[in-house]
């Protein structure tokens, strides 16, 4: 069974950073895309960054380009996401999510419903 893992979320001041880690089991990053969510209460989920290890295609959603940064380690299967100058609006439960590397390259829009395999989430919490 293919089972994600994430973590690294916390509580940071605003322009502080964060790096979130995203494990996976059981999980081919020859064969999978991983994509980092977020929603906070009330709001839409958003994706947020996609890896598409295969071939390192990534994307960034135009809200955190410039601040965060997606990355991966095959030999760990692990993903990353580098959160930097973090604000208050990025506050959120993250998610990271993986799909088949089949289903496109990494590109707008992120979409929730081509990831059939998700984590728990991890609290990021930004204080003004």
């Amino acid at each position: 069974e293919v089972q994600l893992q994430a973590s690294g979320g916390g509580l940071v001041q605003a322009g502080g950073s964060l790096r979130l880690s995203c494990v996976a089991f059981r999980l081919s990053f020859d064969e999978y895309a991983i994509g980092w969510f977020r929603q906070a209460p009330g709001k839409e989920r958003e994706g947020v960054s996609c890896i598409r290890s295969d071939d390192g295609n990534t994307y960034h959603v135009d809200s955190v380009k410039g601040r965060f940064t997606i990355s991966s380690d095959d030999a760990k299967n692990t993903v990353y996401l580098q959160m930097n100058n973090l604000k208050p609006e990025d506050t959120a439960v993250y998610y990271c999510a993986a799909r088949s590397s089949f289903v496109g390259r990494c590109r707008a829009p992120i979409i929730g419903d081509d990831y059939p395999y998700w984590g728990q989430g991890t609290q990021v919490t930004v204080s003004s």
